[in-house]
């Protein structure tokens, strides 16, 4: 008679759990390299120029430029739009794209 125990130990192969530990390395690993190659200013073999804006318009904004291999970082000081000054003409946007600029005082008409 070959009666079974309901809880008769298995026996189970300890590299079975060395290989699942394999399978989820290679998925973070995986999902690594998609989340840099994703990102232009991570991407080694990329050569075109990017711009980056974080928290545009507030005192924290950043800006980082990527030429090439070097990178440059601008931090924002908090006194944008700041400081001792006075209007000195008009710019004007043209149909064309092209931008006119007009100084003040003058007698040129607006163009049109």
């Amino acid at each position: 008679m070959g009666l079974k125990l309901l809880h008769e130990p298995e026996t189970e192969d300890p590299i079975l759990s060395v290989v699942n530990l394999i399978d989820i390395f290679l998925v973070v690993i995986a999902a690594l390299l998609i989340t840099i190659a994703k990102n232009p200013l991570m991407n080694p073999f990329s050569r075109q120029e990017v711009t980056v804006i974080s928290d545009p318009g507030k005192p924290t904004m950043e800006v980082t430029i990527k030429k090439g291999e070097k990178v440059e970082r601008y931090k924002a000081s908090g006194a944008i739009g700041s400081g001792d000054g006075e209007k000195a003409g008009v710019a004007y946007r043209m149909k064309d794209g092209s931008i006119v600029y007009v100084p003040e005082g003058s007698d040129a008409p607006a163009p049109r």
